[in-house]
């Protein structure tokens, strides 16, 4: 959960509606991207408590300090199986890194960064107003003015997941900011490889709560039609391995075809805008 932190990081200025319908970080703060990547990179650990309550990874809070500027971070290590899950740093950097190239701007900054002598990612932290479980347990509604861009960043959170193979997109992975924004963390359990995750999508026609990807940009569509196993292996394969970008092929294949499909039933206009 990313709430309360004494640091905030990436201003959130505007109102709900005046949102681009895909990025939910600002123009102003994606240009600043380099800068908290440098920072995060080079900055030195001041402060650092390690997460136990509710994080299975047990990730740590950390703050850094470079030039003056001083700002939190949540830093992970977990690899391997845990708790009947398969978990990797890794993931968390390639999940920004794919987040970056389809320009979906839902991700915050993630590096890799050393601390206690390991490697593991290191994510800007955000300060958000609440968590998605935060808004259900306490039956916030979603203001009326707000409700059409809010609902547009819950698809490309379907569709997100439906790319990488993400399996934990639980409530508390939904950061939702003052203004109505939805930023999207914990993606260590994505990337998945097995049948399941490369035959069917999660957020499909099958998902039993109906949660099911409706709608795209076009432009998110074309760039989707353009990942190839050369272009993935340029911008994250450090990241993955090659079975692991096989299987995001996979998921882009499905998503195309269930796309297609909707387009044929509904008409382009109403899925691709």
């Amino acid at each position: 959960m990313r709430k309360g932190s004494r640091t905030t990081v990436f201003t959130f200025l505007l109102l709900g509606f005046a949102l681009p319908v895909l990025a939910q970080f600002m123009p102003e703060e994606i240009a600043e991207r380099p800068k908290w990547e440098e920072f995060l990179l080079n900055a030195n650990i001041t402060k650092e408590e390690q997460i136990t309550s509710d994080a299975v990874t047990k990730p740590w809070h950390i703050t850094l300090e470079l030039n003056g500027l001083s700002n939190d971070a949540l830093w992970k290590n977990v690899e391997g199986r845990q708790k009947g899950y398969i978990e990797g740093w890794k993931f968390e950097i390639a999940a920004y890194l794919f987040d970056k190239h389809l320009g979906l701007n839902m991700v915050p900054p993630t590096v890799e960064k050393r601390l206690h002598d390991n490697r593991g990612s290191c994510q800007l932290w955000i300060t958000a107003n609440m968590t998605m479980r935060d808004k259900v347990e306490q039956k916030i509604k979603t203001p009326p003015i707000k409700v059409f861009y809010y609902n547009k960043a819950l698809n490309m959170q379907r569709y997100f997941d439906n790319l990488i193979g993400n399996e934990d997109r639980h409530q508390n992975n939904y950061l939702i900011t003052e203004d109505w924004r939805i930023i999207l963390i914990d993606h260590s359990r994505s990337f998945r490889t097995g049948k399941k995750w490369t035959t069917e999508l999660p957020y499909g026609e099958k998902n039993k709560e109906g949660l099911v990807l409706k709608e795209m940009p076009k432009e998110l569509f074309e760039k989707t039609k353009a990942l190839t196993f050369e272009v993935i292996k340029g911008f994250a394969g450090d990241m993955l391995s090659d079975d692991e970008i096989n299987a995001v092929l996979a998921r882009k294949d499905l998503i195309i075809q269930h796309i297609n499909k909707m387009i044929e039933k509904n008409g382009e206009a109403n899925v691709l805008y």
